[in-house]
């Protein structure tokens, strides 16, 4: 990977993570880690490096730290998933390939920021023997810990609506398959083995302070979700509940999300 510590505040910097013979899309705003810490963006289920617009950079520029974003492996431009997705495919993102790509970015110290499915993964990694030293706070938005009918029912809505609305072409912007990227999340939510998925248990291994961000009316899952997490936490935690009824604080709350992430980057980076 070419150094970013030259790329301060500027357009972000692509380039390739390569895991065995896959490669990964990735893009770099701000400083490098050989120079201060870093911020990694963890996306949602259908959520890619372009898919965060300019959020990434207005992170950078206001916090002064480094923003690193990738797409998971079926998302944005990065090489295909396997599909159908197993269960257990957050827990394989979380002790296989967010390892792989922390090492091979260099990270020192950092914050995971995981937006939904994003959010859970960060819970997968903070909560496992695979978090290294380095790891200094973790910011859920919308997170899951466990499957509820309120998401099932947004997520079958969104399946209906995929191919009569303007969702397709949307998305379609953002992924080099969108067929894929799109079926790939829908099916395995929807898959009737998937709805004993939880990953409570993971929560009191974290040592981390947290920072959870939900919407009051979550169309994709209720505050049930962060308040088992503040419930089950052993870790500081703070709560900021937006009012609102998106799935997406750092889009639809964007100055509070941003400003709240960026304090509590600082804090625990201090």
């Amino acid at each position: 990977m070419a150094d970013p510590a030259s790329a301060r505040y500027e357009p972000a910097r692509s380039f390739d993570i390569r895991i065995g013979d896959r490669k990964l899309e990735a893009a770099w705003y701000g400083p490098g880690p050989a120079s201060t810490p870093t911020i990694v963006l963890l996306h949602e289920g259908l959520g890619s490096v372009s898919a965060w617009r300019d959020w990434p950079a207005k992170l950078a520029e206001e916090s002064k730290l480094g923003v690193l974003t990738f797409s998971r492996f079926g998302y944005g431009q990065s090489d295909d998933a396997i599909l159908p997705r197993p269960v257990s495919y957050m827990h394989e993102e979380a002790h296989a390939v967010l390892p792989a790509v922390i090492e091979q970015t260099s990270l020192r110290d950092f914050v995971l920021v995981g937006h939904s499915d994003g959010g859970s993964i960060a819970i997968l990694y903070a909560g496992s023997e695979h978090a290294t030293p380095g790891l200094k706070g973790i910011a859920l938005m919308s997170p899951h810990v466990f499957v509820e009918h309120v998401s099932t029912r947004s997520i079958a809505l969104a399946g209906d609506a995929f191919d009569s609305s303007p969702l397709k072409s949307r998305l379609a912007k953002h992924h080099r398959d969108v067929e894929r990227a799109f079926w790939g999340w829908n099916r395995i939510w929807l898959d009737p083995n998937f709805r004993s998925w939880n990953i409570e248990s993971f929560v009191p291994k974290i040592r981390v302070p947290m920072l959870l961000i939900q919407e009051k009316d979550d169309p994709y899952g209720a505050l049930a979700q962060i308040e088992a997490i503040e419930h089950e936490s052993k870790a500081i935690t703070k709560l900021l509940i937006l009012p609102g009824n998106g799935h997406a604080p750092w889009r639809d709350e964007q100055e509070r999300t941003t400003r709240a992430i960026i304090d509590f980057a600082h804090g625990v980076l201090r």
